[in-house]
């Protein structure tokens, strides 16, 4: 099975996906540039962190009209995978498959460092290999991680079991100290910290590879 790895103008992280689900995990992976439509073939789709479009997402009636975020939503309407990590995660807000934003961090400052998460729902396939309550550390780098969300979206994603990670310090200042969600489906995901920079012991730590294995499972 193939990965499909999206490719914006200014991407940087995805070179270290690629580097984490082909070189740690042995998953086939396509990159995906931003103006392609073709998603045939894909067991799942990442849109990477890291400054794309310089870290400002251009406005929503361009977004609109961008060709792969047309192909994305239609891939998420019939049920595909998608992860979207850091800039991805505020991606898939912005297009309206995850509920809430992404805002600057309480501090204003750039925030680069490992950071402790405890794991919180369990029964979407992206965290089935983790327990309930367990802590795991993932570097997290961001200077607009912080998550936002009306007091109704937080009920209804804590209703519906829908939020996936919990910061234990809450170094960003996000409500109800959240670092990532999914959809209703579960087949979306959304989070800040960096799974892929997490694979390999030789980088400090394996606690993301896990969720990347639950791509195409």
């Amino acid at each position: 099975m193939t990965i499909g790895i999206v490719v914006f103008p200014g991407s940087n992280s995805n070179l270290d996906i690629r580097w984490a689900t082909e070189g740690c995990l042995g998953i086939a992976t396509r990159f995906i540039w931003y103006q392609e439509v073709n998603l045939n073939g894909l067991a799942a789709i990442i849109l990477p962190g890291e400054f794309n479009y310089g870290g400002h997402l251009p406005y929503d009636g361009v977004k609109r009209f961008l060709p792969i975020l047309q192909s994305i939503n239609t891939f998420a309407q019939e049920g595909g995978k998608i992860l979207g990590i850091c800039n991805g995660f505020h991606i898939l807000t912005e297009m309206g498959l995850l509920p809430g934003s992404l805002i600057r961090n309480q501090n204003l400052h750039f925030i680069c460092q490992s950071s402790q998460l405890e794991i919180q729902n369990t029964d979407s396939s992206w965290m089935k290999h983790y327990i309930s309550g367990q802590i795991i550390s993932l570097p997290i780098a961001h200077g607009k991680g912080r998550y936002h969300c009306s007091k109704e979206d937080l009920r209804v994603l804590e209703d519906q079991g829908s939020i996936a990670l919990r910061y234990k310090n809450n170094p960003n200042g996000s409500i109800s100290k959240i670092a990532g969600i999914t959809n209703y489906r579960k087949n979306i995901l959304g989070l800040m910290p960096h799974p892929e920079r997490a694979c390999d012991p030789v980088i400090g730590g394996i606690d993301g590879r896990k969720l990347l294995l639950s791509l195409v499972e």
